[in-house]
């Protein structure tokens, strides 16, 4: 007569990858359906969970390799099912493949006592999947990304550009042509305080075009601050726009120093991931700012 703690063993993997899998498609719907999707619960929880189950795999040759193999098999089959919502898988895989390899790593260095080295993970990683689902467990959101850049113009020059609106015909960095929403017009001018410009951006994951409307709250010699009064745009699923300083000094006649700085709310967790994904993505569209709204038409070509 078999133990009757060895039931699991009957269970082929192939049927084991599959429950597993369909754990890991109800959590992301039970997040979803709480608006936790921002989570670390959604971007930590559901690959630790997943990684854990995968790891209890019957008759696995390496754990590591059975782990891996099941996530890579989640993502394909998540991402013709969320359409536009790629760049979430894309940005989020980095961080399942790493907590699998974590998990795998450590229960094939301690095969023997398999069980109890998966305790241990889920003793360690599962309070760190509270982030962003219990309101006091969460880090400072507020973050700022500056960029400075020399202008091939006069200050004049620099100032007249900045009084116009964006040029949205100008390239996007790399890294922000990946999926996020782009800007297709851009609407105000001037520099006066009260003085507001919207951009209107494309949609996103199913969702509609929005716009960014900033409003001129601060201004002296060499100085520029804007503040977001009105965001409709895809970019509040990533990050809230709180504003934007722009500085820029007269280096000689023809070349002005630029600094554009954009403050911003951290909308995804886990912090330790996400924080520096989000600063690279500030940074680019800073540079951005300064090459579409503070180089002068000419000094572009």
């Amino acid at each position: 007569m078999n133990e009757p703690d060895k039931w699991w063993i009957k269970i082929s993997k192939a049927q084991w990858t599959v429950a597993a899998l369909a754990v890991a498609v109800f959590l992301y719907g039970l997040l979803l359906h709480r608006n936790l999707w921002r989570s670390a619960g959604m971007f930590l929880g559901i690959p630790t969970i997943l990684a854990i189950l995968l790891a209890l795999k019957p008759k696995a040759r390496t754990v590591t390799g059975g782990i891996l193999t099941g996530i890579t098999l989640a993502l394909l089959i998540a991402a013709p099912l969320v359409g536009e919502g790629y760049l979430c898988i894309l940005m989020a895989s980095p961080l399942f493949y790493l907590v699998g390899v974590i998990v795998g790593l450590a229960v094939d260095s301690e095969r023997r006592s398999r069980k109890r080295t998966l305790s241990c993970m889920a003793v360690v990683l599962l309070p760190m999947c509270l982030e962003g689902v219990v309101p006091q467990w969460a880090f400072n959101r507020s973050q700022s990304a500056e960029v400075t850049k020399v202008v091939p113009a006069g200050a004049e020059e620099v100032e007249r550009a900045l009084a116009g609106s964006l040029r949205v015909d100008t390239p996007l960095p790399r890294f922000l042509r990946i999926g996020f929403p782009r800007p297709l017009a851009a609407h105000g001018e001037g520099m006066s305080a009260g003085d507001t410009r919207t951009i209107h951006f494309a949609g996103a994951e199913g969702d509609p075009p929005g716009d960014l409307t900033l409003r001129v709250a601060e201004r002296r010699d060499g100085y520029v601050r804007f503040v977001t009064v009105g965001d409709t745009s895809k970019l509040t699923q990533w990050l809230q726009w709180g504003g934007s300083e722009v500085q820029w000094k007269m280096l000689d006649a023809s070349h002005t120093a630029v600094t554009w700085r954009i403050h911003f709310h951290r909308q995804l967790d886990p912090a330790w991931y996400f924080t520096w994904l989000e600063q690279a993505a500030v940074r680019d569209a800073a540079a951005y700012l300064i090459d579409a709204n503070a180089t002068p038409l000419e000094a572009s070509r």
